[in-house]
């Protein structure tokens, strides 16, 4: 979904035929002004998403923007002030809260994977577990956070996993069978594969064909062999039972990427709030 079609459908949900409370209780003409504060510690996400919901709600409204996507934030300061229609600017609260939260939340959770592994120059990516409808966003912070986007969806990429490998017959004939479709099909799409262990590698390696070898599920030991025997032949990708408390065991591999599920997944939101002054 584009990101000007998920504001549309984002205010269509929030907003149905009016916002009653705000008609009933607010004079049209109530000019004010609202300011957001951070009630947290981490890194703040979606000040540029804010700026476009406010524009789409009422473009009179007027947005002082203090800080920038990407940096450290603290309890009690200020990012940004809002003035104009008071209607207008409950309208947008919600909606710009829950938004940034979210994007914050992914952000902060990245950053600490990012900071983590930077000694060893691997980089973290994103998965496609993400909230439906959400994944521009998502992603959108994961960069914000110093992340790398993994593939967008299931169109950009030849991802084979292990249940297109069992269903395949087999890594080799799963790696042929997708170089033959792109080939038919004119496609130029970065080839990945996800092995299970070294058999699997050693089969991956021969085909010549992946861009990208996935190791899932590897312990660092083992993982550290497989990334000895590709030799920097290919692309390696470590995933499966990573966490903040063992990422650097596999990092210090000599993995290239690092791929995990959690940065979207499963966050803390960052606790902020939008008050009108």
């Amino acid at each position: 979904m584009e990101l000007r079609d998920f504001i549309k459908a984002a205010l269509s949900e929030d907003l149905g035929n009016g916002d009653h409370t705000s008609l009933a209780t607010i004079p049209a003409n109530k000019i004010g002004k609202a300011r957001l504060l951070v009630k947290d510690e981490g890194i703040i996400a979606g000040l540029e998403l804010s700026r476009l919901l406010f524009n789409e709600i009422d473009p009179s409204l007027i947005q002082d923007i203090s800080s920038t996507d990407g940096k450290s934030v603290h309890y009690g300061e200020l990012l940004f002030t809002v003035s104009g229609s008071v209607r207008s600017i409950l309208m947008a609260e919600r909606l710009v809260l829950n938004c940034m939260q979210r994007m914050s939340g992914i952000a902060t959770t990245t950053n600490k994977y990012v900071k983590a592994v930077e000694e060893y120059g691997t980089k973290i990516l994103d998965t496609r577990k993400t909230t439906p409808l959400m994944r521009y966003l998502e992603k959108w912070a994961v960069r914000i956070g110093g992340g790398q986007n993994h593939r967008f969806g299931l169109f950009d990429m030849i991802l084979i996993k292990d249940n297109h490998v069992d269903s395949a017959g087999g890594i080799e004939q799963a790696l042929l069978s997708a170089k033959k479709y792109l080939n038919k099909n004119n496609l130029s799409l970065p080839i990945e594969i996800e092995t299970r262990n070294i058999d699997e590698v050693r089969q991956a390696l021969h085909a010549g064909i992946a861009d990208r070898i996935m190791l899932d599920n590897f312990t660092p030991s083992l993982l550290k062999d497989a990334i000895v025997f590709i030799n920097k032949k290919v692309a390696t990708e470590a995933s499966g039972g990573i966490t903040i408390d063992n990422i650097k065991d596999y990092a210090c591999t000599g993995v290239d990427y690092i791929s995990v599920g959690a940065l979207t997944h499963s966050v803390k939101s960052l606790d902020l709030s939008l008050k009108i002054f």
